[in-house]
């Protein structure tokens, strides 16, 4: 719908400019302006509805086959439509070959100008995609080597003293590192809490019965997120909260449904000389809210709050994501 209201707007636009140019400001013809309108109105409105669905074959042609084309079809609306209204408004008299050639001209170059600001915009909107999908892959990528070398780390200590729990590692290791090598991209909620209780299960055996985990998903909407979006706010949260606490302590997951959005909070207890440990977070955090942002843009919502007990983390997004990624 913006993008039909912009045409009608540039259409109408046009119309006034050429009146004016026709007549001046001060002998300002109503009369030429609705004739103007009418026929410039319908000329772009027809080629809009011609061209959208032929955009799939557009893409399948070179850049100058579909440009050529798409100038081509824009011309002859304008000759069909500039015969029609020769024949609407004057039945008997001669054929106006000179409106004809006029509205062919400004057609030809009004046309050339609007393609090429669209091809234009196309082009610099495909740059931005690509940009974007390198900087996801790229801010995905530095999550790996800081859980990968934890993860070696913690079966390496397990090989010698419980093979079994080690197998299990291996194997839930696999899992993650198959969603981490994957495209990134949006997944379902459900596969991301998965990956999620994986890793929670490599910690448990590594920290063992220091570390308890309370999952609230009661109502939990059915959304997708960037894959290994929580993860490194759980491992965060029993890195810097639960591993330094002798007694150890509850990671709390929640996840709901907010109106539109998806929120999901990850709470650790903290100890009092954890405050500065809770430093470390600051990369993982700040490469989540850059993912949000690209994904999301000013819809995706990181907070942190930090008390003297706890560390709590808020993640908020559109539960429907937007189509531009995806």
């Amino acid at each position: 719908m913006q993008a039909v209201f912009h045409l009608i707007l540039v259409g109408e636009l046009l119309a006034i400019a050429l009146t004016v140019v026709h007549g001046g400001v001060v002998d300002f013809n109503w009369n030429r302006l609705g004739v103007l309108s009418m026929l410039i109105q319908w000329i772009v409105l027809t080629s809009a509805a011609c061209l959208c669905p032929l955009r799939p074959w557009f893409r399948r042609q070179h850049p100058m086959v579909a440009g050529v084309i798409s100038y081509l079809l824009v011309l002859g609306i304008t000759v069909l439509y500039t015969v029609v209204g020769a024949f609407i408004q004057d039945l008997d008299g001669p054929f106006p070959w000179d409106q004809l050639l006029t509205n062919l001209m400004l057609a030809a170059v009004f046309a050339g100008i609007v393609l090429r600001y669209f091809y234009l915009q196309q082009q610099l909107r495909n740059q931005q995609q690509a940009e974007l999908t390198a900087r996801i892959q790229a801010l995905q990528a530095r999550i790996r080597p800081h859980f990968l070398f934890n993860s070696m780390n913690s079966i390496a200590s397990l090989i010698a003293i419980d093979q079994d729990a080690a197998e299990k590692m291996v194997v839930d290791l696999s899992e993650l590192f198959r969603a981490s090598l994957s495209e990134p991209g949006l997944i379902p909620l459900e596969n991301e809490l998965e990956l999620c209780r994986r890793f929670v299960a490599i910690e448990q055996i590594r920290i063992g019965d220091r570390l308890q985990v309370e999952w609230d998903l009661d109502h939990m909407p059915e959304a997708k997120v960037p894959s290994l979006l929580l993860q490194p706010l759980i491992e965060n949260a029993i890195y810097h909260g639960i591993q330094p606490l002798l007694e150890g302590g509850t990671v709390t997951i929640a996840v709901k449904r907010v109106g539109s959005h998806c929120r999901i909070q990850v709470r650790n207890p903290i100890g009092d000389t954890q405050q500065a440990s809770n430093k470390g977070n600051g990369m993982a955090l700040e490469n989540i809210r850059h993912r949000l942002e690209a994904h999301y843009g000013e819809k995706g919502e990181l907070q942190v709050q930090a008390t003297a007990s706890f560390y709590e983390v808020t993640v908020e997004f559109p539960a429907v994501p937007p189509a531009v990624v995806g």
